[in-house]
């Protein structure tokens, strides 16, 4: 998919400043008590997601999260289908205090592809 020059200058910038989790990580960090938040919209989660995982679109994550996940030293592991979604998502996540929000490098599809999960 093309994306707008800003669009990918803004994405760029998130994933620079949080932490990308591979993905033959996911497994053993959610077993650790992670969050896995799918952040795209319901209609995509409902398609294929990780199973196990939190849908909250990144549309109304700022204003929902607290109410779904109050404590700010949970480990949210933040995806949407390749990076950049999960990365914006995870930075809006460290900007409001949960220290410890990442993204899935390369995210679902690259889960999906080591994992075979549909």
């Amino acid at each position: 998919m093309a994306y707008t020059e800003k669009f990918q200058t803004l994405s760029d910038q998130a994933m620079a400043r949080v932490d990308a989790v591979e993905p033959s990580q996911v497994d053993a960090l959610v077993g650790a008590g992670a969050i896995l938040l799918d952040i795209r919209d319901q209609e995509e989660h409902e398609k294929s997601n990780i199973i196990g995982s939190i849908n909250l679109s990144r549309g109304r994550l700022e204003m929902n999260i607290e109410g779904i996940i109050p404590n700010l030293n949970t480990t949210i592991i933040c995806y949407c289908n390749a990076n950049n979604r999960g990365a914006l998502s995870a930075a809006a996540l460290r900007d409001m205090g949960y220290n410890n929000a990442m993204f899935i490098s390369g995210g679902r599809m690259a889960y999906r592809a080591l994992t075979k999960e549909s």
